[in-house]
C-alpha cells in the first residue's frame, strides 16, 4: 500500500514539474524604435520571432510580413499616417502563429516598451 501511494506521489510531482517547465518562457515585449514616425513603425522584439506583420486601426487585414533588419527589428512603412491601436501577429521560433490585438496604442512614442502578455 505504501509503495503505490509513493508511486502516485512521484507521478504527481513529475507532472507538476513538466507543466512548470513547459509553461516557462519569456514575455514578448515590443519596443518602438527611435526612428519611428507617423508613417514609419520600427518594432524591436526582446526575443526571436519571425513572420511579423501588423494591422493598424481601420485596416481590413494584416500587412505583408515585415523585413527583419537588424536582428529582432521589424519595420512597417506607410504612405499614410499609421493609425492605432495596432495589432501584432508573429510566428514564434518554437512554432505557431500568435496575434496580439491592439497592443500598440494610437499615441505610440519612440522608445516606448509595450508588453504583449505572450510567453515565447
Amino acid at each position: 500500500m505504501a509503495s503505490s501511494s509513493s508511486s502516485f506521489l512521484l507521478a504527481a510531482v513529475v507532472l507538476v514539474a513538466l507543466f512548470a517547465i513547459g509553461s516557462c518562457g519569456t514575455e514578448l515585449t515590443l519596443t518602438i524604435g527611435k526612428d519611428s514616425s507617423s508613417t514609419k513603425l520600427s518594432l524591436i522584439t526582446n526575443v526571436a520571432v519571425s513572420e511579423v506583420s501588423v494591422k493598424p486601426k481601420g485596416a481590413t487585414d494584416f500587412s505583408d510580413d515585415l523585413k527583419e533588419s537588424p536582428a529582432n527589428t521589424f519595420t512597417f512603412d506607410s504612405k499614410e499616417p499609421i493609425k492605432g491601436p495596432i495589432s501584432f501577429r508573429f510566428a514564434a521560433k518554437a512554432g505557431g502563429y500568435r496575434v496580439v490585438d491592439d497592443v500598440i496604442p494610437a499615441d505610440f512614442k519612440a522608445g516606448a516598451v509595450y508588453k504583449t502578455g505572450e510567453q515565447v
